[in-house]
């Protein structure tokens, strides 16, 4: 673990700096990915479903802002930038996440005639009240 950083090429011909620079990127881009993926942005790769999951991309999130901070000054012009250009990506894709709905899921059967017309129902205003609080409380001023 406490190597001293080397220059010298390793297999494939790439130096440490080079593999380090290649496993960092991988990283960012597997917690973005799996930040996406909790957002409802991409399908779950078995289940082949939307999951909307906002506290688990959350944490996701928090990770990278954290990776950012304890890195600060140690990466490279496009380490930085790539780290940089995922959190923004995921926080602007969160922010969309918690203004809308999470996505319904598909009745795998189609109505065989006309869809009934839905009752009028009244909004709650406790239900109100908590999607309010709960849009507050994942809102994150960047």
């Amino acid at each position: 673990m406490n190597n001293p950083p080397s220059t010298a090429p390793e297999a494939g011909g790439a130096s440490r700096e080079e593999t380090s620079s290649a496993l960092f990127a991988q990283m960012v881009l597997q917690q973005t990915n799996l930040a996406m993926m909790l957002m409802g942005r991409s399908r779950h790769p078995q289940s082949g479903q939307i999951v909307q999951d906002l506290e688990g991309a959350r944490m996701f999130i928090d990770q990278l802002e954290m990776i950012e901070v304890k890195t600060k000054g140690n990466l490279s012009k496009e380490e930085a930038g790539l780290l940089r250009q995922s959190l923004t990506a995921l926080r602007l894709a969160f922010v969309e996440a918690v203004e809308s709905p999470a996505p319904a899921k598909p009745d795998p059967t189609p109505p065989a005639g006309p869809a009934p017309e839905a009752p009028e129902t009244k909004p709650n205003p406790e239900t109100a009240a908590a999607e309010l609080e709960l849009k507050k409380k994942f809102s994150k001023k960047y």
